[in-house]
Parts: structure tokens; C-alpha cells; sequence
């Protein structure tokens, strides 16, 4: 079965890595007129009515920049990233600002989003030497943080996490709800993959420890991955079948489990009485993959499946 086609897991632009550590990259770069500047603000990025705004330098040469990102390069055009040095500072750009739930672009410009967010965001959150404690220094375009005092190097992390479509032997589907979530809305279980443990194991061990069903080891089916920088997390899905179907929740992680089945979740959809992921995210992929087509949402909060 081949793997899902998901969002965020494309690009269309070559990251150029070998260039990272040439002596004064990014100055170089804001130099060229061909070089194409995209704006984070946060967890945000500028964007116009036509998709992802990408400036020319001297054209956002004047906003207050934190630090510039070296992202790649595609078709001879080098691209950087600008993230504000205040994200609640007006900028002063005539632009609207869009997170990664309602990007919708081509390979490309999702693509150099997704890696400029998720550079920013570590960036936001790490800028200090783990060892020592000293201010770090940017460089290598953005792809290294440096410690002046001890000279050790700093590189971004991905955390990975575990998604996963359980389901029974009648393959009824299992969808929760955490406590932190609106009443009605679901999705399907997730966790962090621990230190020293395999994929496998993590989709295993956290069906387990979060509604207390076993599932055969022997099911566990990758079916593709997604980044989602928010702040450092690398999605990977799977498929896993239970061997168990009584449910025990974890409660300070599980606020509602179920089984579904097609019918049952879609009357619930139909009805109001059950909201899905967004078409943003892994978890509506691998539920879609189950139940075998695209769902469609409507206004008001119908649905309808796309055969």
C-alpha cells in the first residue's frame, strides 16, 4: 500500500546545505536582487492575495528582523526567511498573516514555509549553550547556534511523535478526545516516541498506556509522515489493528474514546454531534484512509463523502 500524500510533506526547492557554511551567505544574499525573502512573524507568515508574500530585500530591508534564514534554493533563486524580532510588533507590511492550518500553496512555497517555521521556532526557544549557559550565536544560516565560550554547536531537533488509525477486528475505528478539546471533537491517538524505543513500540505503547487496548505489534503499518513545527514535532502515522476493544482511559490525557464504525461516524458528523481534524493535519489523512474516501465538509457542519 503505497504511502499517504500529506501536507507538509512536500517540497519543490533544493535546501542547499553545502552553502550554509560560506563566509557571510546570508549578507551576500540580501545583496541580490534575485533573492526572495518570505516574512515570519511568529508562528505566522506574510502572506498576499495571490499565496506566500515573497519580498525582494531592499523591499523589506526596513522591517525589524530578529535573524535571516538560509531555506535553499529552486530554479537559481536563493530564498531566505525574515522572522520579526517582535512577533506582537506591527510591522508595518500590507499583508495578512496565515499559520500552517490554513496554508494551502503550491510544493514550493509550502515547502520553504514549514522549514522557515519550524527554524524560527527553534530559534524562539533555544538561545543558550546547553553546557554552559552563554548566549549562543547564529550561524550557518540560520542552520547551527554556536557557543562563543566552550565552542560547541548547537543543531536543530525534531521531536518525533507517533499517529495512529487503531482499529478492531470488525475494523472499527478508535477516536478520543482529550480534556483539553471542545466536547465533540476527536482524533485519532498520538504521543511522543521515547528515548531508546522504536516506532513500533511508541504506537504499541501509547494505545496501551491511553485507553489500556493491546495492539498486535505485527499490525503496526507506517503510512507516512508530516512535519509539524508547533514547535518541533515530525508526525509519523501508522495503521495498527487491536487485539483488545475494552476501553481504559488514561484520564489526564483521554477525556472520551470510541469505537466507529463508517456509518456511525459519518450519521455523527452529519448530525453535528462529532467534529474531525482539519485538513491540515495527519490525523484527518489516516482517518480518511480508513474510512476510503475524501470527506468533505459542508457549511453549517454537514458532510458528505467524495466518491
Amino acid at each position: 500500500m503505497p504511502a499517504l500524500d500529506l501536507p507538509f510533506a512536500r517540497a519543490a526547492h533544493y535546501r542547499a546545505a553545502h552553502r550554509r557554511d560560506e563566509p557571510g551567505l546570508v549578507g551576500d544574499l540580501l545583496k541580490e536582487r534575485g533573492t526572495q525573502v518570505l516574512v515570519v512573524r511568529g508562528n505566522r507568515v506574510a502572506m498576499t492575495g495571490q499565496g506566500v508574500a515573497l519580498f525582494a530585500p531592499d523591499d523589506v530591508a526596513h522591517l525589524a528582523v530578529g535573524l535571516h534564514l538560509f531555506l535553499g534554493e529552486a530554479d537559481g533563486v536563493a530564498y531566505l526567511a525574515a522572522v520579526l524580532a517582535d512577533a506582537e510588533a506591527e510591522p508595518g507590511l500590507d499583508v495578512d498573516w496565515a499559520g500552517l492550518r490554513a496554508l494551502d500553496e503550491p510544493d514550493l512555497e509550502q515547502g520553504l514555509v514549514v522549514e522557515a517555521i519550524a527554524l524560527a521556532q527553534w530559534h524562539a526557544v533555544h538561545t543558550h549553550c546547553p553546557r554552559c549557559g552563554t548566549r549562543t550565536e547564529v550561524v550557518q544560516g540560520g542552520w547551527v547556534q554556536h557557543c562563543p565560550k566552550d565552542g560547541t554547536n548547537q543543531f536543530p531537533r525534531t521531536d518525533p511523535a507517533v499517529i495512529m488509525a487503531v482499529t478492531d477486528a470488525d475494523d472499527r475505528l478508535l477516536l478520543a478526545r482529550g480534556p483539553q478539546w471542545g466536547p465533540g471533537r476527536r482524533s485519532v491517538l498520538a504521543g511522543f516516541v521515547e528515548p531508546g524505543e522504536g516506532l513500533e513500540q511508541a504506537v504499541v505503547r501509547e494505545t496501551m498506556e491511553e485507553v489500556g487496548v493491546v495492539v498486535d505489534p505485527g499490525t503496526v503499518e507506517y503510512r507516512g509522515s508530516q512535519s509539524w513545527p508547533l514547535p518541533a514535532s515530525l508526525m509519523l502515522g501508522f495503521r495498527a489493528r487491536a487485539t483488545t476493544t475494552r476501553l481504559v482511559r488514561q484520564e489526564d490525557e483521554i477525556a472520551e474514546a470510541d469505537w466507529f464504525t463508517r456509518a456511525e461516524m459519518a450519521a455523527a458528523v452529519a448530525d453535528g454531534e462529532l467534529g474531525l481534524p482539519g485538513r491540515a493535519s495527519i490525523a484527518r489523512s489516516l482517518i480518511e484512509d480508513w474510512y476510503g474516501s475524501r470527506i468533505e465538509d459542508l457549511p453549517g457542519g454537514g458532510w458528505q463523502a467524495a466518491r
